[in-house]
């Protein structure tokens, strides 16, 4: 049975990416997308508080205008994880901390109520997370989508670039997706506030390194992801083609502007 607990949902937010500078500030349908995000978020029934993390005075900003919480943190820390890990240590009377993308405008309300029942029906799961199965062999191939192993009652197994498991007695991996069930990993993160203090304490790991994944830290480590099964999908921005198709769905579905 669920126990309600205090439930902190922390967006990291960087100013400079690569790809797209000032990222989470990009005009999306008039609205920057760190805003589109503190939207989705605000929808969830599950979150008690909602705090935008940055390492830029423009963001700090451009949160305010909006009227959502929003702290500045140091420009040094190396990952999102460990940026909301920073500003969770202040947090106080908070149970569950929840990691959402700052550059996931249109992530739905409902895969976030659904991580974090995650943890509210397992009392023993340090962390929960999302994951989706797969439609088609260019999801499987596609490098840039994470594709984890589920074990028993969901517990992620391995996460990784390439496609997992390798299916030894079919020749080609165009047929992979049609003969077993494959899932790609959401990179949405409930964690237990105390796991997640714990967890950015510990050095980086061996599988870690080698997949470019974090996550794979807790496997290494022995600890139980727990993952929800969602149905539904989100797009990530990672580039300048992304940040069309965003503008594209939103111009098409105007009811993401009652908020």
């Amino acid at each position: 049975m669920s126990t309600r607990q205090n439930t902190v949902a922390v967006i990291p937010a960087r100013y400079y990416s690569t790809r797209l500078p000032a990222k989470p500030l990009i005009d999306l349908c008039g609205k920057p997308m760190i805003q589109r995000v503190c939207e989705q978020v605000a929808r969830a029934k599950l979150i008690d508080r909602i705090i935008v993390a940055t390492d830029d005075e423009r963001i700090v900003s451009a949160v305010k205008q909006f009227n959502c919480e929003v702290m500045l943190t140091p420009s040094t820390i190396r990952s999102g994880s460990d940026r909301v890990a920073f500003l969770a240590k202040s947090l106080t009377g908070t149970d569950i901390v929840v990691n959402i993308q700052g550059d996931e405008p249109l992530i739905a309300p409902q895969m976030i109520d659904e991580a974090v029942t995650l943890l509210l029906e397992d009392s023993t799961a340090p962390v929960g997370t999302l994951v989706r199965k797969i439609e088609s062999s260019e999801e499987l191939l596609n490098p840039n989508i994470v594709k984890v192993v589920l074990g028993d009652n969901n517990r992620a197994i391995y996460f990784s670039r390439s496609p997992i498991p390798y299916l030894r007695d079919t020749i080609s991996p165009n047929e992979w997706h049609a003969k077993h069930v494959y899932y790609k990993h959401i990179g949405l993160y409930v964690y237990r506030k105390s796991f997640l203090l714990k967890f950015v304490e510990w050095k980086e790991s061996s599988l870690e390194l080698a997949e470019k994944l974090e996550q794979m830290r807790i496997v290494e480590h022995g600890y139980r992801i727990r993952a929800s099964v969602t149905e539904f999908d989100s797009i990530p921005v990672d580039t300048p083609e992304d940040v069309q198709r965003v503008k594209e769905f939103l111009k098409q579905n105007t009811s993401m502007e009652l908020s």
